[in-house]
């Protein structure tokens, strides 16, 4: 059957409209690498740069020989890192106990679960909470409020759930008990789903921002993305020692390269993990969404 020559032109159509609404939705992540990378005096003489003349890692230097710029990754590394490996532990250790049946009061903690995906507190109450367990200026207080999410739980338990018994009732007679069960057997059989869950977790402890905000009044325990706010607000806030400050005024970095390095800096090292985990990712989010 031929093709209409209405069906072709609004093919011919589509592909461009698809083609400039790609186009514009690229070009600010392309506007903010090149002018990361621009020199400079060549941003200062021209203003907007669309590819550079002059390649230049002079606003990168800048920003990484600044003490509160390598303070706030080093927080959100920590954040990262920690949180991410504390909250896969909660979440696979409490996923795992309510996917066993024999676990008393089950229905009743799998209710109280499914409440808190249903309900938000609020800002109060968490703070009330936090500054009781004085964990005000506490990178900690970023991390145990959050430690699990009760969608994740229960997303978790349904790939725990497809994983066959018979391999739990062989590991009991092999003299194991839960614990050993679940991190001798569970655990390895779930990397998928750890990995796809790792990764939520580390994006979402990677852009902390809106509770570093509310309980961490010290700027030295700021993470990059507070740091990187108020960069945009006003680009000197990086300059956290007298050589990178010397360095800025020497060389006369304007503020529009900092910010967009500053940029690339704190979304690059997500972007680098991803890919290590995308052939996990698909699988492990939707492994036990659907029983077969």
């Amino acid at each position: 059957m031929r093709e209409s020559l209405g069906d072709r032109a609004f093919g011919v159509i589509n592909v461009i409209a698809l083609g400039l609404i790609s186009l514009i939705t690229f070009f600010p992540f392309y506007y903010v690498f090149v002018v990361s990378f621009t020199d400079p005096s060549e941003f200062i003489r021209r203003g907007l740069v669309l590819f550079p003349q002059h390649w230049s890692l002079v606003s990168y230097k800048y920003l990484l020989s600044t003490d509160a710029f390598m303070r706030a990754i080093g927080n959100s590394a920590f954040l990262a890192i920690v949180g991410t490996a504390l909250s896969l532990i909660v979440t696979s250790g409490l996923s795992y106990a309510i996917s066993r049946r024999r676990l008393q009061g089950r229905r009743f903690i799998m209710l109280a679960i499914l409440l808190t995906t249903l309900f938000n507190p609020g800002i109060i109450p968490p703070y009330l909470l936090v500054r009781d367990l004085h964990l005000i200026n506490s990178i900690w207080s970023l991390i145990l409020p959050v430690l699990t999410s009760g969608w994740y739980v229960l997303l978790m338990k349904g790939f725990f759930d497809s994983i066959p018994s018979s391999l739990e009732e062989a590991a009991r007679i092999d003299g194991c008990n839960d614990l050993s069960v679940w991190y001798r057997v569970i655990l390895p059989l779930s990397l998928p789903s750890m990995a796809a869950f790792g990764l939520f977790y580390a994006v979402a402890y990677w852009n902390t921002f809106f509770t570093a905000l509310l309980y961490i009044n010290d700027f030295a325990k700021h993470p990059l993305q507070v740091l990187l706010q108020n960069m945009l607000i006003d680009a000197s806030t990086a300059a956290g020692g007298s050589a990178a400050a010397e360095m800025m005024s020497e060389q006369r970095i304007p503020p529009e390269t900092l910010k967009m390095a500053a940029v690339v800096i704190a979304t690059v090292p997500i972007l680098l993990v991803y890919p290590f985990l995308q052939k996990h990712f698909a699988k492990g989010a939707l492994v036990g969404s659907v029983k077969e």
